[in-house]
């Protein structure tokens, strides 16, 4: 049985520099007024073109990137490797709104899946279609209007760019998970998701849609496609989170007069989520599940189903997965027990991956005690290592 409080084993990865380094920054996101003030001194920074590249690269982005291009990626692969723990490549390059850029994402994708074959514990890349797609296309698919005959060829490219990369992700054996968007694109990436998976599922899952609990529409959505992909002869792919964009989907409810998508309350959220996790332990003979998530009774609860109904901890359908430079305590407790865990690692030039690590770090101080459970372990350990 993993125990997530032990630090020996949750952090045997880090030195006692690393250690300190995510000390400070840990600390430092326990206060929001840091903070904020930090990513507003990072967007000046940025704006005004100061040059904060080397202070980036050796604070927030050592701590929660694997490295600039794919050659770094792989050496902390092979660092965490060592524990147990895999890998998902993940280019952290956001906000791109051209074709070419489109088409030189789908190239990148393509190196990171033949580069995550050539090693032993890199098991899956993540995508997320805006990578390959533009934002108001999208929401024009999602909102139910007509397409201009440009905008149907435009689509088809996107379609195409998404074959390509899943293709290579099948042939090269590399599983890819494909990320949440905004519910308000979300159809034209669960029709994308789907379409990929009944060509490429037939036999295993290589392809893995994203399912955010926070939805109240999700959990009736993950049993329908379960079924849906049952009736087709498919494996489903089911990568289950929280979610990541709750203050902005209810503040465009708000603006725009339609009823809140997202949960009332954290514990509704938290039903659903083990709920799901549950309803997919019970059906691993017609999905893959993939675990996404911080919350340590959800791991446990997980963990408990599957000793109590003699599932074994490295099942081929059950992977558990935290953020990189978060969540250790979960993450390498668990490999040592065997299970299937890949920490979700950013690469990407550092101010690429900018727009990834402000959000991060907003994230970390809105989640409800998240930040002071990472810095209370971080202390344990090193009050452990006396330093």
């Amino acid at each position: 049985m993993p125990q997530f409080n032990n630090t020996d084993i949750a952090f045997r990865y880090r030195s006692d520099k690393d250690l300190k380094l995510a000390h400070f920054l840990f600390k430092s996101m326990n206060s929001p007024a840091i903070t904020k003030m930090g990513i507003a001194a990072t967007r000046f920074a940025i704006s005004t073109h100061l040059p904060i590249h080397g202070l980036v690269k050796r604070t927030i982005f050592k701590q929660f990137c694997g490295g600039e291009n794919m050659a770094e990626a792989g050496q902390t692969a092979d660092n965490i490797g060592k524990y147990n723990v895999g890998v998902i490549l993940d280019y952290g390059v956001e906000g791109k709104e051209n074709e070419e850029e489109f088409d030189k994402a789908t190239q990148e994708f393509v190196k990171a899946i033949k580069f995550a074959a050539s090693k032993k514990n890199i098991p899956f890349v993540s995508l997320k279609v805006t990578g390959f797609a533009r934002f108001a296309l999208m929401e024009k698919i999602n909102n139910g209007e007509q397409l201009t005959d440009t905008e149907k060829q435009e689509w088809q490219r996107v379609h195409k760019r998404i074959d390509t990369v899943c293709t290579a992700a099948f042939e090269n054996k590399i599983m890819m998970l494909i990320d949440a968007e905004e519910t308000w694109i979300v159809e034209p990436v669960n029709e994308l998701c789907e379409r990929m998976m009944e060509k490429f599922n037939k036999q295993k899952a290589y392809i893995f849609n994203t399912y955010q609990l926070y939805c109240h529409g999700t959990l009736p959505y993950l049993k329908e496609a379960t079924e849906k992909a049952a009736g087709l002869g498919y494996i489903l792919g089911a990568k289950l989170v929280r979610g990541a964009y709750m203050e902005k989907e209810r503040a465009r409810a708000a603006e725009k007069g339609y009823p809140d998508p997202i949960q009332p309350n954290k514990q509704s959220t938290d039903n659903d989520y083990d709920t799901a996790v549950t309803y997919c332990l019970q059906n691993l003979d017609k999905l893959a599940l993939f675990i996404g998530t911080h919350n340590e009774k959800s791991c446990q609860d997980a963990v408990n189903y599957m000793q109590a109904n003699a599932i074994k901890p490295n099942h081929p359908n059950v992977f558990f997965s935290q953020l990189y430079g978060m969540g250790d305590n979960l993450s390498f407790n668990l490999a040592d027990d065997r299970y299937n865990v890949s920490k979700y690692l950013p690469y990407g030039p550092v101010m690429d991956v900018v727009p990834y690590l402000m959000r991060r770090a907003e994230e970390n101080t809105s989640v409800a005690g998240q930040t002071s459970r990472e810095l209370s372990l971080i202390t344990a350990e090193m009050r452990r290592r006396r330093i």
